[in-house]
């Protein structure tokens, strides 16, 4: 009777030290997320603070209207870059936007056949090779037989760097919608074909913007693979079969000359490709907020 009552009066000394021990790993653990986390923000923030400290000054009207200058002359502008890089993004999801979504269409409708994993295995290969091997083959198929640089080919170049960023979201996507909508859409008699068109694509356009969004931010800040078919060219030209400069060649470029008026236009350029990048990731997230 004595050990039963010893062993009651032990129980909430032992709840206690057990609680304590569970607490203190919980600290523990979240100090361990917490540090690398802030790490991270602390990396961000100073990477951005510095892009915007330096590349602010150069922001000035000449900046934003007027091509480049002759070489070691002062003054000029970006807009030769800003231009180069609206046609080439535009081209590039021109090209990729239609193959990515009707890849991605594929893998979602046959989703357990071996094609469908052979197809997604090569996406994710496609993912991993470095861009400027890219750039390379691109070079070897459209830039020697079209006998020059062109925007065509950067786009190309561009197209295959956004492919899988946009299938992989897109097919992930698809998935997300309910397979009833489908189901109720067959069962009315509706063609497949007009299902997929009619009923899932719009029940999915929510990610299907999302992965347009992402696949152009990610193909806005490449620079390797149009050295390579772009070129890069110090006129401001709207041709697609010559070569055309763009933000992150212009930012190569200009911040390994010997010119500090080229320094300083590199940051500015530096800040507008930023700039960019934020906010189309900013307004892809508000669009699947309201949706």
């Amino acid at each position: 009777m004595a050990d039963k009552q010893c062993s009651v009066a032990g129980t909430p000394a032992l709840y206690e030290g057990r609680h304590a021990v569970r607490t203190r790993a919980d600290r523990i653990f979240r100090i361990a997320v917490a540090v690398p986390a802030s790490i991270v923000f602390l990396m961000l923030i100073l990477i951005v603070g510095r892009i915007i400290i330096k590349g602010i000054p150069a922001l000035n009207l000449d900046f934003f209207i007027r091509a480049q200058k002759p070489f070691g002359e002062a003054g000029g502008g970006v807009a030769h870059a800003i231009i180069g890089t609206i046609l080439l993004l535009v081209l590039a999801a021109a090209i990729s936007i239609p193959l990515s979504l009707l890849a991605s269409l594929y893998l979602h409708e046959h989703r357990d056949s071996q094609k469908a994993r052979i197809l997604s295995s090569a996406i994710s290969t496609l993912q991993g090779i470095p861009s400027i091997v890219i750039g390379v083959v691109i070079y070897s198929w459209v830039v020697v037989p079209l006998r020059g640089f062109s925007a065509i080919a950067g786009s190309v170049s561009l197209s295959i760097v956004m492919i899988p960023v946009m299938t992989t979201i897109m097919k992930e996507s698809l998935d997300m919608v309910p397979p009833s909508y489908m189901e109720g859409a067959l069962a009315l008699g509706v063609p497949r074909w007009r299902a997929l068109t009619g009923v899932l694509i719009p029940a999915a356009r929510s990610g299907l913007k999302e992965s347009i969004g992402l696949g152009v931010a990610r193909a806005a800040g490449e620079t390797a693979p149009l050295l390579f078919t772009a070129f890069g060219s110090p006129y401001l030209t709207f041709s697609v079969t010559g070569p055309v400069s763009s933000l992150p060649l212009l930012i190569y470029e200009y911040i390994k000359s010997p010119y500090e008026d080229w320094h300083q236009k590199a940051w500015g350029a530096a800040f507008l490709l930023v700039l960019f990048i934020f906010s189309l990731n900013i307004l892809t997230g508000m669009k699947r907020n309201n949706e």
